[in-house]
Formats: C-alpha cells, structure tokens, sequence
C-alpha cells in the first residue's frame, strides 16, 4: 500500500512539473504590446504591466497596470478557466519608468504594495509587485503603504473600485 501511495506521489509530483514547464514564458512589451481596456501602447505607461496568458492563444494580453489587471481577473465571465498564467513586473529590479526587462514574477507568487503614493498607469490605486518581500519593504519605506500578499491585494483592489464606483 505505502508503494502505491509514493507511486501516486510521484506520478502527481511529474505531472505538476510538466504543467509548470509548460507555462509561456514572459514577453518583454514593446510597440505592438496594446493594453486590454485603454487600447494604449504599454510603453506609453511608467511603472509595473502584466500579461495573463490564455489557453491556445500564443500572445499574451497587456495590461498597462496591475489593477487594471486584477479588474480583468474578478470581472472577465472566462477566468479562470481559460487563463494559463499572469506575470507581473517585479518592481524590485529596474525603475518605475523603467520596467526590468526579463524581470518577471508570476502574479500569485508576487508580494505586493498597496496603499503607497505611487498611482497606477492611468490614475487610481495600484498594487506595486516584488519578487522579494525584502524588496516591497524597502519600497514601503520609501513610498508608503503596506505590504500584502495577492488575495489581501485583490480584496483591497475590488474595494476600491467598489468605492470610486459611487
């Protein structure tokens, strides 16, 4: 019986990796990169911008904010079904107009700022994400704000967009 157990384990484990291996990997914005709801080019917009991969479909969609992109997860009627994956900018590399490139964080595993002075691309509350939660505290000190994992930081988003809705 423990055999099988340690077989099922293993075969369960295999399967997990080939579905993380098979994972697109991230893009780097450029001219063609247009953002979901403002129709605008990506590089037009200082700070953090997300891709949500969907299933068969090659390119990615652009979001020209991370709240923009957490509206589109609590809101689209195909999530999460459709969606593979959502990579954010890690904001600990690079500039808030300058973006790292090839610094990327998968969107669940990031650690995010809300509430800091910093606005997202085209106005309104952001949530700034890290790779490094010693990098969203180095943040915080500078900017203000509080740092959140990825359900505190969609909670706090839905509210807000709840709250200018009135």
């Amino acid at each position: 019986m423990t055999i099988r157990i340690l077989l099922a384990a293993l075969l369960l484990l295999a399967a997990c990796s080939k579905q993380e291996a098979a994972l697109p990997t991230p893009l780097e914005p450029d001219s063609n990169a247009i953002a979901y709801f403002c129709h605008m080019s990506l590089p037009e917009h200082e700070g953090p911008k997300v891709q949500a991969f969907m299933r068969n479909q090659d390119k990615p969609y652009w979001f020209a904010s991370v709240s923009e992109a957490f509206v589109f997860l609590q809101t689209e009627p195909f999530q999460p079904k459709d969606l593979v994956v959502v990579y954010v900018n890690d904001m600990g590399q690079g500039s808030w107009e300058h973006p790292a490139a090839g610094a990327w964080v998968e969107i669940h595993r990031a650690h995010f700022v809300i509430g800091s002075r910093r606005t997202a691309a085209m106005g309104g509350t952001e949530a700034v994400p890290f790779a490094a939660q010693a990098a969203a505290e180095a943040f915080v000190r500078q900017f203000g704000g509080q740092v959140v994992d990825f359900d505190a930081a969609a909670k706090a988003l839905a509210i807000d967009q709840q709250g200018s809705a009135s």
